[in-house]
């Protein structure tokens, strides 16, 4: 073990190495009635100091964080329904005028993905589907039904980019092109 950080809070769900690698995310479930700060929270990596514990100020838990493969953004999947557009960079300031709604979370923690080239962000959905969105537009341009059970990540091939794999909540595991 090279270094410890402590959250002092419940359960982490997601950890994302911002580019440079000097800084990274957690998301937490630690939201309340009257509280969402530390729902995601940026860290030093040198350090182990807690950079920020207000960025995301909505009261819903981010299961999932990805990195935009050319822009310094990320996007949160949300148990709200919808992911959110983050800037990557100091102070992480969510995008207002940006949301990928239209999939299905209820309460699974659904992964999400941008593809290779960055122009597509794709999710599962409780409802078994996977929704492809255009990432400037954050409109649907395809959505697939790939499984009956909750579609808990999509996931694209690291060298084959026109290669998809999801997976549902019971373990089945399918590879599309």
């Amino acid at each position: 073990v090279l270094r410890v950080y402590k959250a002092a809070v419940q359960q982490t769900l997601d950890i994302l190495f911002l580019t440079e690698g000097r800084e990274f995310l957690t998301s937490t479930d630690a939201v309340s009635r009257d509280s969402a700060d530390r729902t995601i929270i940026a860290w030093d990596f040198q350090s182990a100091a807690k950079i920020s514990n207000q960025i995301f100020h909505e009261r819903y838990t981010c299961p999932s964080l990805t990195l935009h493969p050319k822009e310094s953004v990320f996007v949160a999947q949300t148990n709200g329904n919808y992911m959110a557009l983050f800037s990557a960079q100091r102070p992480y300031r969510i995008n207002k005028k940006k949301r990928y709604e239209g999939h299905k979370v209820e309460g699974f923690a659904v992964g999400c993905e941008f593809s290779p080239d960055g122009t597509l962000l794709v999710t599962g959905s409780s409802d078994g589907k996977v929704f492809f969105y255009n990432y400037h537009t954050a409109r649907i341009i395809r959505t697939l039904s790939a499984h009956k059970e909750a579609c808990v990540s999509a996931i694209f091939h690291p060298v084959l980019p026109s290669l998809l794999a999801t997976c549902d909540w019971a373990g089945e595991i399918k590879i599309w092109q």
